[in-house]
């Protein structure tokens, strides 16, 4: 095995530490990512997934990071922010001995990172990883752990969905409303759910047949369209991406407003493609709940592992969701920006008091 590159960022991306890892044996290449442990250990999942090359895979993991230290100040955990990712195509790639290689990994860094799934890992591997390291989360409940995170990662969103509704409509029901979804995977499937028992209306899109295979087969009732332009026109309320980052760019920003969607609020993270999109958003009368806030649910769940998993505790942490995005909203009028801004100021407020503490000696 090869030892873990230790680089400091921080000049360059405000990260504290970024490790290479790599183990030939096994095939392993990933990269962890310690963007801030101002409120504690980072905590974040692990992304497997075929990047184009190494810089793609640094890039990702270190958006995806950052993006965790403002989730978990928001969600009101006492971690700060972490993510890994390892190189590869899960279904071709992923071995016992490569998911024990990353475990050991995870182990060197002495608790500073603590791990969960992402897209492309799942309970099972978390279960492998943590034969060699003990700091693991999103395990089976076989093995102590609180199973599938995507279960709250879904409820969060609809949380937050929920105070868009309000936010726009003046009620918190999604009754009667059509929402469009771009990935039906863990959380979009979940979601999907949600939404019906709601009684909203749901039109979905994925690239892969087999998800939406699945997804008709549990809820015939759902529509299902070829893209998102498709999905974007087919007269949705509240656009919902559930897949990978990037989501909201130029083009589908003008979509939105051209097909007068009111909303957007789904699971998928850093959903904006580059800096500006989210004053384009309000500038075109979109509401945006920023997507760190509304799909924390599944880290709630994760870090409540940690202290001896109990889901309904989890479950009413991951409630307070709703009140979170309702106070972006109200601050963001209150200070004339858009929601994002808001969100990003929040977190920054609450990192810096609690980080503050932390100079305060406690003796001994």
């Amino acid at each position: 095995m090869t030892k873990a590159s230790p680089l400091v960022f921080g000049r360059h991306t405000g990260h504290e530490q970024v490790v290479f890892c790599h183990d030939a044996g096994s095939g392993l290449r990933a990269i962890i990512a310690l963007h801030s442990t101002a409120l504690g250990p980072g905590l974040g999942g692990t992304r497997f997934y075929p990047y184009e090359s190494e810089d793609a895979a640094l890039e990702d993991v270190l958006h995806l990071s950052r993006g965790m230290t403002y989730k978990n100040a928001l969600a009101g955990l006492d971690h700060g922010g972490g993510k890994a990712v390892i190189i590869g195509d899960p279904e071709l790639d992923k071995t016992e001995t490569l998911l024990r290689a990353y475990g050991r990994f995870v182990q060197s860094l002495g608790g500073r990172y603590i791990t969960a799934c992402d897209v492309g890992t799942y309970v099972a591997d978390m279960d492998v990883v943590a034969r060699e390291s003990r700091w693991v989360t999103g395990r089976s409940p076989a093995e102590g752990g609180a199973g599938d995170s995507s279960v709250l990662t879904a409820f969060g969103v609809f949380q937050g969905m929920r105070a868009v509704a309000e936010r726009v409509w003046g009620t918190t029901s999604l009754a009667g409303r059509r929402v469009g979804i771009a990935g039906v995977g863990k959380v979009g499937s979940k979601l999907t759910g949600l939404l019906l028992d709601e009684g909203a209306s749901v039109v979905v899109t994925d690239v892969s047949e087999h998800a939406l295979e699945q997804l008709r087969a549990a809820h015939p009732q759902v529509d299902v369209v070829d893209d998102t332009t498709a999905l974007l026109g087919a007269g949705v309320d509240v656009y919902a991406p559930c897949a990978l980052g990037g989501a909201l760019d130029d083009d589908t920003t003008a979509l939105l407003a051209q097909h007068r969607v009111a909303a957007v609020c789904g699971g998928a993270n850093n959903q904006l493609a580059h800096a500006g999109i989210e004053k384009s958003l309000d500038d075109a009368g979109v509401l945006y709940a920023p997507d760190y806030v509304v799909n924390s649910g599944g880290v709630i769940q994760v870090a409540d592992e940690l202290h001896g998993f109990s889901f309904d505790r989890a479950k009413a942490k991951a409630t307070k969701i709703f009140d979170t995005t309702r106070e972006i909203f109200q601050l963001a009028a209150d200070d004339g920006v858009p929601p994002a801004v808001a969100a990003d100021r929040l977190a920054e407020r609450r990192i810096a008091a609690v980080s503050r503490l932390r100079d305060v000696y406690l003796g001994g």
